[in-house]
């Protein structure tokens, strides 16, 4: 099967914005839970937010190892310690760098059944944690890198970007090349 969803990739302006609260737990999140769990787990990821999928929902779902999980309005209520980790991002393919996050946290939110949730974290799980929720108030970790390696990582994200266009044009290109087809060009 494949995923329900599209990754929104990093240029997508619904990355930038605040996801709003949930207000109805339902059938209809759950559904969106479960569908955007399949898309993490095809990408492959750790974790995934709902505006990673366009939807602005103040919801991620996540798995370190022990098993899917969701969250619905999380919030991060305390974070202590400091922990360096080379992290990446669905939405940024390709690209980790090193980052220093809290080591611990405790997250407060609700599960799909409206039951409060208190969990302390630590090290890839509270990582986790942090890099899902920066994704709820529309931010990217590339923004929390020191200067010199977010220009480092922009470039590299441009020149993707780049290479990605050339290829595609060379792809609408090729059928009137072979003689048939058509050119956008």
């Amino acid at each position: 099967m494949s995923a329900p969803y599209e990754i929104r990739v990093i240029g997508d302006p619904v990355l930038r914005v605040r996801a709003a609260e949930v207000v109805d737990i339902d059938g209809k999140l759950a559904r969106l839970a479960e569908d955007m769990l399949t898309t993490m787990y095809d990408a492959p990821g750790l974790g995934l937010a709902a505006p990673q999928v366009g939807v602005q929902k103040r919801l991620f779902v996540y798995d370190v190892g022990e098993g899917p999980q969701t969250i619905v309005n999380p919030e991060i209520v305390e974070s202590r310690g400091e922990w360096a980790y080379d992290e990446g991002c669905l939405s940024i393919p390709g690209l980790a760098f090193e980052l220093v996050r809290p080591k611990e946290v405790h997250l407060k939110g609700y599960d799909l059944e409206g039951n409060e949730l208190s969990i302390e974290a630590d090290e890839l799980l509270a990582r986790a944690f942090q890099h899902e929720m920066d994704h709820l108030d529309g931010v990217l970790f590339i923004e929390r890198l020191d200067d010199d390696t977010r220009k480092a990582a922009m470039k590299i994200i441009r020149e993707q970007r780049l290479t990605a266009a050339d290829l595609a044009d060379a792809d609408l290109a090729a059928p009137a090349a072979r003689g048939g087809g058509f050119s956008l060009r």
